[in-house]
């Protein structure tokens, strides 16, 4: 069956790390997908990739370029942009959402987010022939608080092969001499968004000052100013590494993954983390706790700068605790989330979204 997979990603972002690793799998599966994406768009490496293992990459300025395809997966990063590819891409229209339907903001701040997803985001997946999201808590959430019908839920995973553990402390040792560190190495991987929703902010109050090397991994808007910060601060102890190209070493050569996220659906980072034996420090909100069970495999913490800190703490004083978490962390995702757990739980998922569409939407659109 041929399969678009439809983007308007300008950059890189999780969606689109997502293509380029699943797609390959899913032809191996007898799919036979191709991209389109935006004209102009800088995906960096993803479009060479895709390409290399056989799927083409289209270029549109209009939806009416893209080429016929007997289903069209849509992942959008606007809403403007999914009412336009739902309105002119020929049914099955299925969204694949990737990103937040929540954002757990303090204050009842996600209250706001929540009514603007209500209002801009749940009618137009309501339009869609079927939503298929990355995480068993977001289509629950989908369909309950947003009453999304026709939900399917897939899961994420990552290349064991790829992200593993540094196979020993010397070797731990002499990654983080490359990368210039000494001592604790904690981690932080994910885009300086303008919503905030990654939480740097807090993961730099917590860290600041303590015997430690927080390094923050990823590139955005709120960079400079996160920044800035730090130096006022006088946090000395902060890194920020912009974009790494050889995230499997800066992983192995980390210790911790502090992760006090607002809102995620399903974190490739967390699980990249996790394949490499990283304990996980990171926020209780629901798509994290599918990931990180409290006292087994990390902390789930109110993401807050003193509960942090403490937090932080603790590690530094129990080291020997939070590896045995990491070594849990790397056998979960060994057993659970795999690339072909991932390809095996999606191509179930598109297929009770096909079936749907056949036994209801068709019919209906024929009458």
């Amino acid at each position: 069956m041929r399969v678009g997979f439809v983007s308007d990603a300008r950059e890189i972002g999780g969606s689109e790390v997502w293509l380029a690793t699943m797609l390959p799998l899913l032809k191996a599966r007898g799919l036979s997908p191709y991209v389109a994406l935006p004209e102009g768009a800088d995906l960096g490496p993803i479009p060479t990739r895709l390409e290399a293992a056989g799927i083409p990459v289209h270029r549109y300025r209009e939806p009416k370029a893209i080429p016929e395809a007997g289903a069209y997966l849509v992942s959008t990063w606007f809403p403007h942009n999914l009412r336009r590819l739902l309105a002119k891409l020929k049914p099955p229209r299925i969204a694949l959402v990737h990103d937040q339907v929540e954002i757990f903001y303090p204050l009842g701040l996600h209250l706001a987010y929540r009514l603007g997803y209500r209002l801009l985001q749940a009618p137009l997946l309501r339009q869609a022939d079927g939503v298929i999201t990355v995480s068993a808590w977001a289509a629950r959430w989908l369909r309950e608080v947003h009453r999304v019908p026709r939900v399917y839920a897939t899961k994420n995973g990552v290349d064991a092969s790829r992200f593993f553990p540094a196979a020993s402390r010397e070797e731990k040792a002499r990654l983080k001499a490359d990368f210039g560190v000494e001592g604790p190495l904690v981690l932080h991987v994910g885009r300086f968004s303008p919503s905030l929703e990654k939480n740097q902010g807090a993961a730099l109050l917590a860290a600041k000052g303590l015997p430690l090397t927080l390094a923050f991994a990823g590139d955005g808007p709120t960079r400079g100013p996160l920044m800035a910060l730090a130096q006022a601060l006088g946090a000395r102890n902060v890194r920020f590494l912009g974009r790494v190209a050889e995230m499997p070493r800066l992983y192995r050569a980390a210790d911790l993954f502090f992760f006090p996220t607002l809102g995620e659906n399903q974190s490739l980072a967390t699980l990249e983390a996790m394949a490499s034996g990283l304990p996980v420090l990171t926020s209780p909100i629901p798509a994290q706790a599918e990931l990180v069970e409290d006292g087994i495999r990390g902390r789930l913490v109110p993401p807050r700068p003193r509960a942090l800190r403490r937090a932080l703490k603790d590690f530094l004083a129990h080291p020997e605790t939070w590896a045995r978490w990491g070594e849990n962390a790397r056998a979960y995702v060994e057993k659970t989330h795999t690339l072909e757990d991932s390809a095996d739980a999606f191509m179930a998922a598109l297929g009770k979204a096909l079936k749907t569409w056949r036994m209801t939407g068709s019919s209906s659109a024929a009458a």
